[in-house]
This record gives C-alpha cells, structure tokens and sequence, in this order.
C-alpha cells in the first residue's frame, strides 16, 4: 500500500461534475464521475449507451485531453469549431456551439478511417495481383527474348552471309531491350513491394485505432491516410515485336524486319474512390420462358447452310441481326425496319456509340445512319472477329492471324490502340483463336475460343483470371454475353444448351427454353433477365427470359 507522503505527491483528479476525487470513468461519453454523480450520470441517455469502469482500470494513453484545459477530458465534441472539448468548454466558450456526443464524433471518425483502409486494403490486394504478374512475367523474360532472337534468327537463315551483321544488329538491340526492359519490371516490383509496406503499417494502424478515443491522433491519422497515394493508372511495357519490313527505305532493312521497340500503354487500375461491387441477385427460373420470336428470313448459305451469325441490340429495343453479307433491323414483334448490304459475312457485331458496328475485311466498319457502310479503321495484317463496346467507352476486337496469333486489343473512341491482350504471366499465348467477346460487371474480358473448346476471362489488366471447357463434357463456345448480375452467357454451337457461369466462371446451369433451341449462335442479353440468342441454322431468333422479375 503507498505511503500517505506517495499519496500527498500524487495529483488527485476531481470529478467533472463536481470537485470530489473521482472514482470512475466513463469510456463513452469520456467523464469522470465520483461515487456521488455517477447515478446521476447513468440516468442521462445516450445514444451508444455507457461504459464505465474503475477509473484506475482506464488506460490513460487513449484519452483525449482538451486543449483549452490541459487536465480536464474531453466529453464532447464542437462541429461549430471541429474540436473535442471538456464539460468547462461546453458550459463557457462553446456554450451557443452546436455540439455532439463525443462517442458520436469517435464512431464517425472510425466509420471513415474503415472506410479509407478498406479502399486501400482494396488497392493493395490489386497490388498483390500485379506484382505476382509482374514477376512471372519477369522471370519468363528471357525465354521470351530468346524466342523473339529464335525469329530473327530464323529469318536470317534464309537470306545469304551478307546479312549477317544485320543479324548481330538486331541481336544487340534486343539485349540492349532486354536490360532496359528488366530495369522497368525491377523498378516497378521494388515500387509495388514499398507501397504495400507502406499499406501494411497503416492497416496496422487503422486496426489499432478502433480502440481508441484519442480524436486528435484520429483526425491526424485520417489526414494521413487521406494524402497516400495509390495508384490510379498502371504502365506496362508490351514486349518488343520482330517486324518484317515492307518499307523500301533500305533495301536489306526493308526485306529482312526490325523489332518494333518498347512500348508503355497507360490502363486505368484502380478508381481513386472505393466502390463495393453491389451485385443484385434475383431468382433464376425453373424453365426459361421462351416470349418471342423473329424470323430473320436469312438465305441459307451454300456451304454452310447456316443463316444467321450474330446480333446486337439498340437503345431504343431493336436487333440488327447479321448474316450472308446482310446486316437487318428488326423490332421485337418480327417487323423488318432496314436493310444493308455489307461485302462481309455479319459474323461478329455490336453497338457503339449508338450505331451498328461489325468486322469486316482487316478493318472494322460500321453503318452510319442506318444505311451509311463507313470504315472506322484497319486491322493490317490481323482478321478482326468479335468486337465489343466497354463501360470505359472504349471498344475491344478479337484478331487472329493465320499462324495461330490471336490476341485482343482495345481501341479508344478514337481508335487508338490503348491495350493489347495476348500472353498470361508466363508469356504463354492465352488465345488460340479469339473469336466472341464480351466484357463483365466486374470488368472482366471474356472471349470464346473454338480452337480450345474453352471460353477465357481476364481482368481488365489482361491477367488471367479463369478458363471454362464445359460441365463434364465437350464444349463448343460461340458467342458469348454478360448480364448486370454478373452471369456469363455461353452459347454451345454443337449443343441445344445455354450455359450459365457466375462473375467467377463457375458452371450455374444450363438454359433450355420451352421447345429448345438448335445450332444456338449470338446471344445478347436485352435487358434484367432476359436474352436473345439466334439458331445459326434456322435464322430464328427467340427471346427467352431466364429471371424472374
């Protein structure tokens, strides 16, 4: 037991609502109270409730002491002046204040600083996803550089020993390339490990703040937290391309290729605000409801026999509808509104910024005005298939070559390349053939891909995210579409079923509508629980409704 002269040293704290030694503390309302005011204050409501405790038990370092009287804690917190204060302040200087709660102000305070930390948890578990790319990509660099040597090489075989010191020219750019190239990716891991260092000690701590009352540390930490940066846009550098010239500046350069040289393409990353992916569910019908049907009335085609390829929908509820060199606009009742003639097939279509748009011939080309064929821009030596528009407002096009390349790229409004898909982290092709596409909800790139009997989604970045080849069987993806919930829509060519994926690429079930549905084609979905997919071989198109209301 102390000494009664360590007792006479010690500073004795008074009640805050009297001048008798206090006994207890409140942690909510942040009061001291002795044995005689502490009913009194237990009979006043509070919105959280009380917490009191012995005040030898509270812990001093998580009290907020008011800075007009240092000694006095604070019980309240000032809007009119944005400070916490201390019952003196609340009867004298802030007395015609509006005031709250101090429990209020903490819960406030808190929901924000959770709020902040779940954006940049958010952000950092993007981060995560990128430094594994990175690294993957980083490891399998030189194999990728020594492929990229493999094709000069090759090349160089076939022209005489003249070339040669073309050959080691271009051997010392790549290795030039590749350090440089190596520089970045190093550069960018070290940057992405201290920035989730940094998110690592403000989580830590975010979490030692839910519990405390120290407002002060609270509004300086907020402060913080609001200032880290993250980031919002993301540069990747493409690797470099082995080109064979066509150009007749130089006779040797001209005929033998060059490599095309490093390129940085800016993505968006990550939105500067955190936004939860709010996905509503509704319930999945037991029998698909078969409500319409259009007759496109298309020739079949000699070969093929097939009619109908592919469909898009306009704002103001109508379908073009492609095939055998005719794009057709239909209304929902099956009333034929326009017809144009295109020198292309009408395989792959969609609509962007409110008009028609399909592949054609190495170019993608749209209807202008609903009659109008215009260019909008060419693909060179690349066949363009399905296209798409994005949220963004950006559009997506699937192309190939004949030598198994096939790759997505994204093109802005002004047709820009902004992004080129092709590789996983490991520099592996990705694609076989990129034929349909569609982009998620959740931003997701979904492609279908015949030649891997697979259907393939990335993220908006172009990481691989997941890969579908059927439930248990054989698939043979067409196209492919996406609902506002999420749902990826497969259409298998071979079968008389619809497959349904979550947003993660998980198998649901089929869609079999009422009287089934044959060589099922485009699909597109019209609107919350509902789609239209045409039989490619009998030019129906059936409206089929798949959710309930």
């Amino acid at each position: 037991m102390a000494s009664e002269e360590e007792n006479q040293g010690q500073h004795i704290v008074d009640c805050d609502l009297c001048e008798t030694p206090v006994s207890f503390y409140c942690r909510r309302c942040g009061v001291n109270l002795c044995d005689s005011c502490l009913p009194i204050h237990m009979r006043v409501k509070s919105k959280n409730g009380h917490d009191v405790v012995d005040y030898v038990s509270k812990d001093d370092d998580d009290t907020c002491f008011c800075e007009s009287h240092p000694k006095n804690e604070c019980c309240a917190y000032c809007k009119t002046c944005n400070v916490p204060i201390c019952m003196l302040c609340v009867s004298i200087k802030h007395k015609s204040h509006e005031m709250s709660e101090l429990s209020d102000k903490i819960e406030e305070l808190l929901n924000v600083i959770a709020k902040e930390n779940e954006r940049l948890q958010s952000f950092k578990h993007a981060l995560e996803t990128i430094l594994d790319h990175t690294k993957k990509k980083l490891s399998s660099i030189s194999s990728i550089y020594n492929q990229k040597k493999d094709e000069v090489t090759t090349r160089g075989e076939e022209w005489h020993k003249e070339i040669e010191k073309t050959v080691k020219k271009l051997h010392q750019e790549l290795d030039d390339m590749q350090k440089e190239h190596e520089v970045l990716l190093k550069k960018q891991e070290a940057e992405y490990e201290e920035i989730l260092k940094n998110l690592d000690q403000l989580n830590r701590k975010a979490t030692s703040l839910q519990k405390s009352h120290d407002v002060k540390e609270m509004l300086t930490f907020i402060q913080m937290i609001e200032k880290q940066q993250v980031l919002t846009d993301l540069t990747q550098v493409s690797f470099p391309k082995f080109c064979v010239c066509k150009s007749e500046e130089n006779i040797l350069q001209t005929c033998f290729g060059y490599v095309e040289k490093l390129s940085e393409i800016k993505i968006n990353f990550l939105e500067k605000k955190f936004r939860k992916n709010q996905l509503l569910q509704k319930r999945l019908l037991d029998v698909p409801l078969l409500t319409g049907i259009i007759d496109t009335g298309f020739p079949a085609h000699e070969k093929y026999s097939s009619r109908m390829y592919d469909m898009a929908i306009t704002d103001d509820n109508k379908v073009w509808a492609g095939g055998n060199g005719e794009l057709k606009l239909f209304d929902f009742q099956g009333n034929l509104h326009q017809t144009v003639n295109i020198s292309w097939n009408g395989y792959h279509l969609c609509m962007y910024n409110n008009k028609v748009v399909y592949a054609g011939y190495r170019a993608v080309d749209m209807i202008s005005n609903n009659k109008t064929v215009m260019k909008m821009f060419t693909t060179k030596d690349w066949t363009p298939h399905g296209v798409t528009s994005t949220a963004s407002g950006d559009l997506l096009v699937c192309l190939s070559k004949d030598d198994d390349q096939s790759k997505v790229v994204r093109y802005s409004s002004t047709y820009k390349v902004l992004q080129e898909i092709q590789y996983d982290s490991h520099c592996q092709p990705l694609y076989r053939d990129a034929d349909y596409i569609t982009e998620n909800v959740n931003r997701d790139i979904i492609v279908s891909d015949m030649k891997k009997s697979a259907v393939i989604a990335v993220n908006k970045l172009g990481i691989f995210r997941y890969s579908y080849s059927g439930n248990n069987q054989r698939l043979r993806p067409n196209s492919v579409a996406s609902d506002n919930f999420g749902h990826v829509i497969i259409s298998d060519f071979m079968e008389t079923k619809i497959h349904m994926l979550d947003k993660d690429g998980k198998f649901m079930r089929y869609i079999i509508p009422e009287g089934g549905i044959k060589y099922p084609g485009g699909v597109f979905i019209i609107g919350h629980g509902e789609m239209i997919i045409g039989e490619c071989k009998t030019g129906l198109a059936k409206i089929i409704k798949y959710l309930e209301e």
